[in-house]
């Protein structure tokens, strides 16, 4: 049995605010299950070390208790910009992504 979804691939991507809220919330504002609380620099100090892309990976994949958030309710662009919020309010640098404008032929 299988399923098929249809998403409107032209939609306005969500601020990775509006996805922390709707999506990491839940435990990022707890500590649920280890996770590091939004705005805890000691707790996602040694995170934030490993990089953007490590985080990234684990954010999609899922790590430890957390599940991956890839393929959910969120684009993975969404989910980047989401951990890129969380990083930052924990003391990162980290640069917001950047959707890449579509090729001109595929207008």
């Amino acid at each position: 049995v299988g399923t098929v979804e249809i998403r409107d691939v032209n939609r306005e991507m969500k601020a990775g605010d509006t996805v922390y809220k709707a999506q990491c919330l839940a435990c990022h504002a707890s500590g649920a299950a280890g996770a590091p609380k939004l705005g805890d620099t000691a707790a996602w100090a040694p995170r934030i070390k490993t990089g953007y892309e490590a985080l990234l990976h684990s954010a999609l994949k899922g790590k430890g208790a957390m599940g991956g958030q890839g393929g959910g309710d969120f684009d993975d662009f969404e989910i980047a910009r989401a951990v890129v919020y969380m990083t930052n309010a924990g003391g990162g640098k980290f640069t917001e992504p950047v959707k890449a404008a579509a090729p001109e032929a595929a207008k």
